[in-house]
Order: structure tokens, then sequence, then C-alpha cells
């Protein structure tokens, strides 16, 4: 059975790690639904990329996923920390022992507001480290603390998805993925 994933997006969500995450979750034949966190499916990146929602965030939070991924990007990430409803269900992902993760701000904005990153090794982007009280928080780019994952921004996305694929698929289906994109192996 395909893993499923849910990437909520907002006006002004970080196009690199947005599309990023997307597309190499795709290619690892992940189911990825792609839910508005906004009134509308059509949302605007923070450079100004168009991206079409697959739905509306709040007609998806009930169902089951395997893993929750909020890209980073301002205000994007911000609009995702104050949403409440997204705020229940990831702390119900957390609960469970399910996979959460998030990338640039929204460690900062949105899981730390949240209240699951408590006691926990995170990274984000290090100009909002500061946001990240009672965490431990570690200058790499991604950072894996039980299914608690965080990556540090733009340039770390590709790196991130990866790791993200390796999470719910193993080494072998994150080295096929990152083959067919000619990604250098690291070890």
């Amino acid at each position: 059975m395909s893993k499923r994933v849910l990437i909520p997006i907002a006006d002004g969500s970080e196009d690199l790690e947005a599309v990023t995450l997307i597309d190499v979750l795709r290619r690892a034949e992940f189911e990825v639904l792609v839910a508005s966190a906004e009134e509308r499916r059509m949302l605007t990146c923070a450079r100004g990329t168009r991206i079409t929602a697959d739905a509306m965030l709040l007609d998806v939070l009930a169902q089951d996923f395997d893993l929750i991924v909020l890209p980073g990007g301002m205000p994007g990430a911000k609009t995702l920390g104050e949403l409440e409803p997204l705020a229940e269900r990831v702390r119900q992902q957390a609960r469970a022992g399910l996979d959460y993760a998030a990338i640039c701000a929204a460690p900062a904005v949105a899981l730390h507001p949240y209240g699951v990153l408590k006691g926990r090794q995170v990274t984000c982007y290090p100009g909002m480290s500061d946001n990240l009280t009672g965490t431990h928080f570690l200058d790499q780019p991604v950072v894996v603390d039980g299914n608690c994952i965080t990556s540090q921004g733009p340039a770390t996305a590709l790196e991130f998805a990866l790791t993200l694929v390796e999470r719910l698929a193993g080494r072998g289906k994150r080295r096929e993925v990152a083959d067919a994109m000619l990604v250098p192996a690291t070890n």
C-alpha cells in the first residue's frame, strides 16, 4: 500500500521547498496530497510560483497520513502556524508516533507553537533558532529525532525530501529516487 503524505501550503510558502517536497515524494510513488490553508486552491508562493492545491486543508484533516510535512517561507509558515485545526492534527500525528516534519521557518513558527518540539533535537532556518526555546537546536541541514524531522531551508530541501523518502520507504527507495534525479551518492 502506498504511503500517504499531507503537504499543507499557504500563500507565501517557500517555492523551492514546496515544489521539491511535492516532486521528490511523488517520484517515490507516495500518495501526496497538497492541501490549501487558504480559502482557494490556487496559491502564490513567496517568490511568485503558483501552485494549485489538490484539496482544501480543512476538508482532509480527518484523513490518515503516514507523514505530514510543512514547507517554510513567510508568510506561509506563519499562516500554517496560526491554523488551530492543523495544529491539533499535527499533535495527533505526534501522539500516534507517526512522522511529522517541517523545514525553514516552519519548525519555529508552526511546529514549536503547536507544542510538538519540546525536548527534541531540531533545526530550522538559522535566523529563527532563537524561537525554539525548550528544544535542542542543532546547526545541521536535516535533523531526525524519533518521528520528528526538521530541516534548515531551501538549500537543504532536496536532502530533506530524500530523508523523508528513506523514513517512509527505506534506504533502497531513497537511492532509487536519488539515482533517477542524478543525485550523487553520499556514502
